[in-house]
């Protein structure tokens, strides 16, 4: 459909991270009528036996109409339970929700909401559903960016109360190392060129993007014979490797891989922007 609408003048691009799961919350396994009126009405709801069956029932029900998880991910123990907001719920982060149901003694779909209700949060969800085949296929399309689609995080603190998906650390290391040097899908000047000037061009970043006099300087150093990602779904707080020195607006904020507690950065805004 993308190369369709391309090839009949329509600007139309598209972004990716690079691995075989997507992440969001438990709730993305309930029909969206479950939700109508916020997560407080979608509590009620879990609560109402008459209610709580019928989501039960969508839940289990293959429809065109919604982009069910659950049933993209093919069973419970492709499910991994990775954040949580109440305490006593936290030894269950990286758990599937297969484990969890065979602990409790329950029915996967029950266990799904019963979760929901408990935590009274979404449930920070990965869902294994995608194909290596598939993600070299679209990594292959030039009109394809690459976005983490996470948080900035670091592997201490308060972050490590939780897990995460993989890609807040390592999604454009792995690009780099595994994709493009070690399984050799795209050139390393096109990985760069769509890790740089194709996003910057689609948000309308001016002066972004590229090395060129009167750019801003935003520049990465890095060794292609040795970058590489270290987080994986297991164990997702580890920083990538390969990275030396990065500037940004013409400040140096990486040097030989430590930061320089420089903070020169600044918002940008695209040509979305509401006055």
């Amino acid at each position: 459909m993308i190369e369709k609408a391309r090839s009949e003048g329509l600007k139309v691009s598209a972004d990716m991270y690079t691995y075989p799961a997507g992440s969001t919350g438990l709730d993305a396994a309930m029909p969206p009528w479950a939700l109508d009126g916020g997560y407080d009405a979608l509590y009620k709801r879990l609560q109402d036996p008459k209610e709580r069956a019928r989501i039960a029932q969508a839940v289990r029900t293959p429809s065109p109409e919604w982009e069910n998880l659950y049933l993209a991910a093919g069973s419970p123990d492709r499910v991994l339970l990775v954040a949580f907001k109440n305490e006593s719920l936290k030894p269950l982060t990286g758990k599937t929700l297969d484990a969890v149901a065979k602990e409790r003694g329950k029915d996967p779909v029950e266990t799904i909401m019963d979760l929901v209700l408990e935590d009274r949060s979404r449930v920070g969800t990965v869902y294994f559903m995608m194909s290596e085949d598939n993600i070299e296929k679209q990594i292959r399309r030039p009109w394809v960016s690459f976005g983490s689609d996470a948080g900035s995080m670091t592997p201490e603190g308060v972050f490590l109360k939780s897990s995460t998906h993989p890609r807040a650390y390592g999604n454009f290391a792995r690009l780099l190392g595994h994709y493009v040097r070690d399984r050799k899908v795209i050139p390393l000047e096109e990985a760069i060129r769509r890790l740089t000037n194709l996003p910057a061009q689609n948000l309308g970043l001016a002066g972004r993007g590229s090395l060129r006099e009167g750019m801003f300087a935003d520049v990465v150093v890095f060794d292609p014979a040795k970058i590489e990602d270290h987080a994986t779904f297991e164990k997702p707080h580890q920083f990538s490797t390969g990275v030396r020195d990065v500037f940004v607006n013409g400040v140096q904020v990486l040097k030989d891989g430590e930061h320089t507690g420089a903070k020169p950065g600044r918002a940008l805004w695209g040509q979305g922007r509401m006055e």
